[in-house]
């Protein structure tokens, strides 16, 4: 074994350093910080991911002090949600603007299906908000173009919520790769390979009376009522999302661009995929594709479904654990082949091993969820004006290769030419139709 090489124990001493900035607790935070100054934050969407974000945010140091949802029993549901960590009870807000205008609250997390995260993200900067947006930060590839734009005007801090950019191990293992360890890295694979099932639309069902159905689409041509739409049926249609392509893969193809070295946006993408095993059901997003991206000096693939039930995400027991997951069936791995050595890691926990021929393991950190190092940065960057470790810097380009995907997928399963300095596709007028989104009369995105 090389002499950098990292063992469990001096991975913990190399790092003390890092571990410290990224894993300070909230006692921590109370010694540095008054009682009056405590990141007062709103959050805007109540539903599951919303719930979490709020909670991790208030374990950390943080004060919720207003909920954002158009539907008030998830207003409800969240205060009672939070109530075991803080005992202030948080204002109800039924409109974003409402969040914008209030002048005691300094930050927002944007816990909306996917349509609204650009474009609130912007209105909330422009209000002097910063932002914590859940991932993927934007619908479309110029939509995060506008973002940074404001960012840069504004110069307000935005995270996104990929966590794997604030967890210990995962720098471990970046340092690891800058070390020279694995050799020369000329092929990454990516892997979303989950279960699912069908999705269908069944009945419409009955709109939650006073619910503004117009607001809730905002930017999104507008459709008639439907609940399963309402409830996470979203995620299976353009006019809301990019799939979960865009939607989960974010967290482990950032996390590969990360371990790269962040390049930016690659010089090709293709696809090939479509409706493959739930071929006729109600939903317009692939439940297979396979995509390769060609950057120079070394390729990335992107491997995604939603119906082999034998793969799975890495277990909650094994993320808090000292464990690794059965890497053939890990649904979200990544691997990366060295001409010396190859690297395989889990997000969100899962951690690292290095292997040789014959699957011999040289090297091995076990790994946390970034969840709780993650708002810390945030609240920290918010105090000190400093960027977040998932700022829009790092995060439009590793983001954008998932809308690449989709674009390359969208228009025929073609291979695209991109130019990477203008962010646009090389002689494919239908391809680059699709770096924008048509925006709803009222709910323009304006810089």
């Amino acid at each position: 074994m090389k002499n950098n090489s990292i063992t469990r124990r001096n991975f913990l001493s190399a790092t003390a350093a890092t571990t410290a900035a990224l894993s300070c607790n909230a006692s921590a935070w109370s010694q540095v910080l008054g009682a009056n100054e405590r990141v007062r934050f709103a959050l805007i969407g109540c539903g599951g991911r919303g719930r979490i974000d709020a909670y991790n945010m208030i374990q950390q140091g943080g004060e919720l002090v207003a909920l954002c949802d158009l539907n008030p029993e998830r207003i409800a549901e969240v205060t009672e949600f939070v109530s075991s960590v803080q005992k202030k009870k948080p204002k109800a807000m039924s409109r974003m603007s409402q969040v914008f205008d209030a002048k005691d609250i300094d930050a927002v997390i944007i816990a909306t299906p996917d349509h609204w995260h650009g474009p609130a993200a912007i209105l909330a900067m422009q209000a002097g908000k910063d932002v914590y947006v859940e991932k993927p930060h934007c619908h479309n590839i110029w939509e995060s173009q506008q973002m940074r734009k404001v960012a840069d005007q504004t110069k307000r801090i935005l995270q996104v919520g990929t966590q794997n950019r604030s967890a210990p191990y995962n720098y471990a293992a970046l340092d690891y790769i800058k070390s020279g360890n694995l050799g020369e890295i000329h092929l990454v694979k990516v892997y979303n390979l989950k279960p699912g099932g069908p999705f269908t639309l069944g009945d419409p069902g009955e709109k939650p009376r006073d619910f503004d159905w117009n607001e809730w689409h905002g930017p999104a041509e507008m459709r008639s009522w439907h609940y399963n739409i309402y409830k996470a049926g979203w995620h299976h249609f353009w006019n809301y999302s990019g799939g979960d392509l865009a939607d989960d893969a974010a967290h482990q193809i950032d996390l590969a661009a990360m371990l790269m070295g962040d390049p930016g946006l690659p010089l090709s993408v293709s696809s090939a995929g479509g409706r493959m095993h739930h071929r006729n059901d109600d939903s317009e997003v692939p439940d297979l594709l396979e995509v390769s991206f060609e950057f120079p000096g070394f390729i990335m693939t992107l491997e995604h479904s939603n119906y082999p039930k034998y793969m799975q995400k890495t277990a909650k027991t094994i993320r808090m654990n000292n464990e690794f997951p059965y890497w053939t069936q890990n649904a979200t791995r990544i691997e990366l082949y060295g001409s010396e050595h190859m690297m395989t890691i889990g997000r969100h926990g899962g951690g690292w091993i290095v292997t040789r021929e014959n699957g011999i393991v040289i090297e091995k950190v076990y790994g946390r969820p970034g969840d709780e190092p993650h708002c810390i940065n945030f609240l920290e960057s918010v105090k000190s004006r400093k960027q977040a470790n998932a700022n829009l810097g790092k995060l439009h380009a590793s983001t954008a290769l998932l809308h690449l995907a989709n674009i390359a997928h969208r228009i025929g399963n073609k291979k695209l030419w991109i130019d990477a300095e203008k962010e646009r596709f090389i002689g494919d007028k239908e391809a680059n139709a699709l770096l924008k989104r048509e925006y709803r009369k009222g709910f323009e995105v304006t810089v």
